[in-house]
């Protein structure tokens, strides 16, 4: 039984994961983009605000719990 329930966990992750790569942010498991404009997004999330702001920013893929964004980064906050 807990093999299963490692694999439905994996499977169902449900716990906010943000991965920074080179000019690509990718959230997942956000619950709603607060404000979104090329110098700054807003996602909302269960625990926290991420606030990114830099320039060129845009959102590339965005998916029922998955957002891409792109662009020149300068700042990521949590609040």
């Amino acid at each position: 039984m807990n093999i299963i329930n490692g694999i439905r966990s994996y499977i169902l992750e449900n716990d906010l994961k943000i991965t920074i790569l080179n000019n690509k942010i990718n959230i997942v498991n956000y619950k709603d983009i607060d404000h979104f404009d090329s110098n700054e997004i807003i996602v909302k999330t269960d625990i926290d605000d991420v606030i990114i702001k830099g320039s060129d920013l845009v959102v590339s893929k965005l998916m029922n719990s998955e957002i891409l964004i792109t662009g020149n980064f300068s700042n990521i906050e949590f609040r």
